[in-house]
């Protein structure tokens, strides 16, 4: 069956953001007087800042949100790069005229701000964040609705991520999944998923190309 859509998670998959998105987290918890938790904050990443922020706060979490804002955009530029052979991998497949989107639990101001200061943004036909959805990974709303924009059919849809929010979001949307072993989950954890394969480098990517 012919592939029509790549879609991608972003921080951890297409953009080496991790470091900045811990950082910004541990400035926050410092500023609010909460104890760093990195472990418990890892097993996190990937839901909705909104959802963190309640979790470690309770009512604060308006509060919670504003100051990751603010460090967060205050540091992009210095802290955010695009893992090696992403935009290779992303010219390859515009090639293919395969379609290509971006479903991220990242809010809209970062997510635009990311993909412009990367270059990603005119690679993607579709980008699909916190503030397009009610309902967010792994539940399978925004690759849906991603899948939706594009015209294209989720079993022709490959979904690529970082983390096990991401292979169950495509499992649970009907997608066929991949793991990347660069961001937040490692191949052990990624396989024990059982997504459609596990990628130690992008160009592993055209084998699947259908």
């Amino acid at each position: 069956m012919e592939t029509e859509a790549v879609l991608f998670d972003l921080d951890g998959t297409l953009v080496d953001s991790l470091p900045l998105i811990f950082r910004t987290y541990r400035q926050v918890f410092d500023e609010m007087g909460i104890p760093w938790n990195e472990s418990g904050l890892e097993k996190m990443i990937g839901l909705p800042l909104k959802d963190i922020g309640k979790y470690f706060t309770g009512k604060e979490v308006s509060r919670f949100e504003e100051l990751y804002q603010f460090y967060y955009h205050r540091d992009l530029d210095q802290y955010t790069r695009l893992y090696p052979g992403t935009l290779a991998v992303l010219s390859n497949l515009e090639k293919r005229k395969i379609k290509l989107g971006i479903v991220t639990s990242k809010g809209k101001p970062g997510t635009t701000r990311t993909a412009s200061f990367t270059g990603l943004d005119r690679f993607m036909d579709v980008i699909v964040t916190a503030h397009d959805v009610s309902r967010h990974k792994p539940d399978p709303e925004p690759l849906l609705h991603a899948v939706q924009l594009l015209g294209a059919q989720v079993s022709r849809t490959i979904y690529i991520g970082d983390s096990n929010f991401d292979i169950l979001t495509g499992r649970n949307a009907g997608a066929r999944t991949l793991g990347v072993t660069w961001g937040l989950a490692s191949r052990e954890e990624l396989e024990s998923l059982q997504p459609d394969g596990v990628l130690g480098r992008w160009d592993e990517l055209l084998k699947y190309i259908k």
